[in-house]
């Protein structure tokens, strides 16, 4: 055990008249065209049938093809058929600048150089096209096989519109003619806290967690043998209690209702204090050494100590604890419940992960992949079972785990000794804290696991992490959703790093919430 803690602690518009040769129309049978049967069998196949007869074998008025042939007269042959094939001769092309014969050729033409330069790039050999009402008239020009270069572009679009580099859009070379989708732009996270109280006496100990927020916006923190606590709503800072010179604080915890509080000590006590009245209400006993983690469930708390073991108390009732959890070969130095009070995850300093339910005195369930211990510990409040656990200076992981269906999901090499975990509420993404060596703060974004920021500013261990209790702070007419963090070095130092659900144009109401740097005590 000493050896462990020393290792953690120090479709083509092709359109017009439909032609084809006179010779290469065949006989339709009388099932399929009974006007073209009786049009074959007339004496007189150029002289059409007397409207009435027409009218009598249709009840839809006649439609016209005309079958023409290079050798035919001018005069072409009108077939009456029940199919409505359009014809485009009594257009007037004139009104769009467009041949009536060449339009057709030229329109194809036309369309397929632009597509293939849209597809292929302007640089394989493809000219642009010449736009129709820019073609030389003369048959020389209209037979030639090269296009000018136009002066007008058929697909331009206005000049207004904003083009977007193909490098930002992920594409290797930029199509001409079109322009890429507006990427989504990425948010932007302060890279400097916006506010730094120094806390005189904060312990630089891997194994303990003095820091934690209440759901009525109050702070509290174990510095020595004291217990303060700052009201981020008025700035102001209370002490709470004192334990003297021959006890200290090693971990706080504020139950659901936020209005107590919970201190655990060096000597294996833990008090519940009514932090309204700065009052305490009770002491329980029942661990040996140092209680270094606790977690609420309702009315539960949970404790872990030094003592390898895990307490299930009821301040209900007038027993110090109720069940007692074993299974740990080392202190306890992680715990967390789900969000629906049904798991117990607790992490210890014998590298292992376990799962508890509200039923049983030993797990349910075990992780022993981690290679040192595991303090850091976070369920998601997006996906049910879903459990994230962090590994100390030998191990450097993030893992996450479906304890539904007993699996492991990811694992993540953070390059440094993994401190803490928190999940934010209102977007999928988990932020770390670091110690060894690089003493970072990272956000990541779930389940790519790609960063969205990096904070560093600590010049100690990221030991101590909590978010804002309803997960956002008012601060100058905006909402943020607020994490603070403590190191070694002294100092919380509270960061903007979560999107906010939405603007919110209401004023500032946390006073204290300005730039600069104050004392908690």
């Amino acid at each position: 055990m000493a050896t462990n803690r020393n290792k953690e602690n120090p479709g083509n518009p092709n359109s017009g008249t439909r032609r084809m040769d006179s010779s290469m129309a065949s006989p339709s049978t009388p099932a399929e065209n009974p006007q073209s049967t009786s049009s074959s069998s007339s004496s007189k196949p150029n002289q059409p049938l007397s409207a009435s007869r027409r009218n009598l074998l249709f009840n839809t008025p006649p439609h016209r093809l005309h079958l023409s042939s290079p050798s035919s007269s001018p005069s072409s042959r009108v077939i009456y058929s029940d199919r409505f094939i359009p014809s485009r001769l009594g257009s007037n092309f004139a009104l769009f600048d467009i041949g009536g014969d060449g339009g057709k050729e030229s329109s194809s033409s036309a369309y397929t150089a632009v597509l293939r330069s849209v597809i292929f790039g302007s640089d394989h050999g493809v000219v642009p096209p010449e736009t129709p009402d820019r073609c030389s008239s003369s048959p020389s020009s209209a037979s030639s096989t090269s296009f000018s270069t136009p002066r007008r572009n058929i697909f331009r679009f206005k000049a207004e519109v904003p083009r977007y580099s193909a490098y930002s859009a992920g594409f290797d070379d930029a199509l001409p003619g079109v322009v890429p989708s507006q990427p989504k732009a990425s948010r932007k996270v302060s890279k400097s806290p916006y506010k730094v109280l120094d806390a005189p006496a904060l312990q630089d100990d891997f194994y303990l967690n003095l820091v934690d927020w209440s759901s009525h916006n109050v702070l509290a923190v174990g510095l020595g043998n004291c217990v303060y606590l700052w009201n981020a709503c008025s700035s102001k800072v209370t002490k709470l209690c004192d334990f003297g010179v021959d006890d200290s604080v090693c971990s706080v915890g504020w139950a659901q209702r936020g209005t107590h509080l919970a201190v655990g000590t060096s000597l294996g006590k833990l008090q519940i204090w009514d932090a309204s009245r700065c009052r305490r209400i009770r002491t329980m006993e029942g661990h040996r050494l140092r209680v270094g983690a606790l977690a609420w469930s309702s009315s539960v708390l949970s404790s872990g100590s030094r003592d390898k073991s895990i307490l299930q108390r009821d301040i209900r009732t007038q027993d110090d604890f109720v069940s007692k959890l074993t299974g740990h070969k080392s202190e306890v130095c992680g715990l967390k419940w789900s969000y629906d009070n049904r798991q117990l995850a607790s992490g210890g300093n014998d590298n292992r992960l376990f799962v508890w339910n509200q039923h049983s005195n030993q797990p349910v369930l075990k992780y022993c992949e981690h290679k040192a211990a595991v303090k850091a510990i976070a369920w998601s409040p997006h996906v049910h079972g879903l459990l994230a656990s962090g590994g100390g200076t030998a191990d450097r992981c993030i893992r996450f785990w479906n304890t539904t269906a007993n699996s492991n999901l990811n694992c993540i090499d953070t390059g440094s000794q993994v401190c803490n975990l928190v999940w934010s509420k209102n977007v999928n993404e988990i932020v770390s804290t670091h110690g060894y060596s690089q003493n970072q703060i990272i956000i990541w974004r779930y389940p790519t696991m790609s960063k969205v920021a990096t904070l560093t500013g600590h010049t100690f261990r990221v030991l101590y992490l909590a978010i804002s209790p309803d997960g956002q702070v008012k601060l100058i007419r905006f909402c943020f959703w607020t994490i603070v963090t403590g190191a070694g070095d002294e100092t919380l130092r509270f960061w903007n790093v979560f999107p906010s659900p939405k603007y919110q144009n209401t004023e500032s109401q946390i006073g204290a919430f300005s730039l600069g740097r104050t004392h908690i005590r």
